[in-house]
């Protein structure tokens, strides 16, 4: 039996005074930041794009700021009503309002990223996929930060464990599993290297979809994977004694992934 390691006094707020800033929504400005930063580099490389010119220029990824915020937000919090407590919702609409107090899809982020590509893309002549493509190579370090957010926060932590990484949380005496943690890495740092791979030596962005289509079923299988050290939501629970909702959200994302990457393969 291995000795959990006591889960580090941290508070979950970054700043309490004089106004409070939390760590989870200082993961998803500094992911967006990053991405902005990244879509920039990507753009300015000639060399990935092959025969097409880059999907969008520096000026327009500005622009585009607005739109991902709107999309990440508005979309991570109707997902999470929609997704998984739709009947209290439905009973007190005013809290939809209230992202303050927690609730965020990451499903639900995603179908909004989407719509705000789909419409800013349009607008300045830029088609779907690529526009993706770009978001697929910058995004994952914020899904990174939010879940190392998660972990200071000591929420949406993991079953109970006895591996020597188990991690002991406030008001507990046994270690889980850091969930958190291995969705940070499996999510932030290995889908970001193999997107990067992809699109620096195979010129995946010069197959429009194809990035896309890694960042969809690398995404989907690290989640479904993490899922089964994960606990459930508790008003949720498992569905057949061992499929959650997690589960069940990311296959869509598996078989979006894969027909992305089999469409690729036309261009």
């Amino acid at each position: 039996m291995f000795a959990a390691i006591p889960f580090p006094p941290i508070s979950p707020n970054l700043i309490s005074w004089p106004i409070t800033i939390k760590w989870y929504g200082m993961g998803y400005v500094a992911g967006m930041l990053f991405a902005t930063w990244y879509m920039k580099r990507l753009v300015l490389n000639a060399a990935l794009w092959g025969k097409w010119a880059p999907a969008m220029t520096p000026k327009q990824i500005d622009d585009m700021f607005i739109w991902m915020f709107l999309g990440v937000v508005g979309g991570g919090r109707l997902g999470y009503v929609l997704f998984y407590q739709p009947l209290k919702y439905l009973s007190q609409p005013l809290d939809i309002i209230k992202v303050w107090d927690g609730g965020m899809s990451f499903h639900g982020g995603f179908l909004g990223v989407v719509m705000a590509c789909y419409f800013y893309g349009r607008g300045i002549g830029t088609t779907l996929d690529r526009m993706l493509d770009l978001g697929a190579a910058s995004v994952p370090p914020a899904l990174g930060f939010v879940r190392i957010a998660n972990f200071i926060n000591a929420e949406l932590y993991g079953r109970a464990s006895d591996m020597p990484w188990a991690v002991i949380f406030p008001g507990e005496t046994f270690g889980r599993h850091p969930s958190q943690i291995y969705e940070a890495l499996l999510e932030g740092l290995v889908l970001f290297f193999v997107v990067r791979v992809a699109t620096h030596r195979f010129q995946a962005l010069a197959h429009p979809g194809r990035a896309s289509g890694l960042f969809a079923l690398i995404y989907g299988c690290s989640r479904i994977f993490v899922e089964f050290f994960r606990v459930p939501d508790s008003f949720i629970g498992y569905y057949a004694g061992f499929v959650t909702q997690g589960m069940i959200l990311s296959l869509p994302l598996v078989a979006v992934g894969v027909w992305l990457l089999w469409r690729s393969k036309r261009t």
